[in-house]
């Protein structure tokens, strides 16, 4: 895989009609992944052991921490600490990255 061209809406599909992820890069806690999720799909709620970032491939996605909900659109990327509780729903069919540092 290093080296190479990707064709980031490419490396996952919503064929299987379930959530889909692909990891990139792992290097201890640290990742790159690549998720696609169904329309109302839902990422039950948990934590990460990193500082993350998701960045919307295509579609839309709903992050919602405590109280709070953020709208990410394809193109848009939101940035959150490690230990954050959250969960994640998607609003449209939805592929992104979920970068772990």
């Amino acid at each position: 895989m290093f080296y190479d061209v990707l064709k980031a809406k490419e490396l996952v599909n919503l064929d299987g009609g379930k959530f889909e992820r692909k990891v990139l890069l792992e290097n201890n806690d640290s990742c790159l992944s690549v998720i696609a999720l169904k329309k109302e799909e839902i990422i039950d709620t948990h934590t990460s052991v990193c500082d993350s970032a998701v960045y919307v491939i295509d579609g839309e996605i709903e992050l919602h921490f405590d109280a709070e909900k953020f709208t990410v659109d394809k193109g848009e990327i939101l940035m959150f600490k490690k230990e954050a509780e959250h969960k994640v729903l998607a609003l449209k069919d939805s592929k992104f990255f979920l970068i772990k540092i």
